[in-house]
C-alpha cells in the first residue's frame, strides 16, 4: 500500500502535467470538475498517466465514479495493497 501523501503528491504531478495544474493546489477535497475543470476527455488522460504512475488498472466504471482528489487517492492506495 502505497501512503496517502505519496499517492497525493504523485497524483497532483500527473494533474500538473495533463491539466497545467498546479501542485500545490491539489489537496484531497477538490473537485475535478467543479474546481480544477476537469471534463471527461482530459479525465481520460489524468487516468492513463495515474495507471502508468501508480501501476494499478482503473476500471472504466470505477473512474467516471471519481469526484474528487480524495476519490482517486483511495482508490490507488486501495490497489497497491497487496
Amino acid at each position: 500500500m502505497l501512503p496517502q501523501d505519496e499517492v497525493l503528491a504523485g497524483l497532483a504531478e500527473v494533474l500538473r502535467a495533463v491539466a497545467g495544474l498546479d501542485p500545490a493546489a491539489v489537496t484531497p477535497d477538490k473537485s475535478l470538475a467543479g474546481d480544477f475543470g476537469i471534463d471527461s476527455l482530459v479525465m481520460v488522460e489524468v487516468v492513463v498517466a495515474a495507471e502508468d504512475r501508480f501501476g494499478v488498472l482503473i476500471d472504466d466504471d470505477e473512474w467516471s465514479r471519481f469526484k474528487t482528489v480524495r476519490d482517486v487517492t483511495q482508490y490507488v492506495e486501495q490497489a497497491t495493497t497487496p
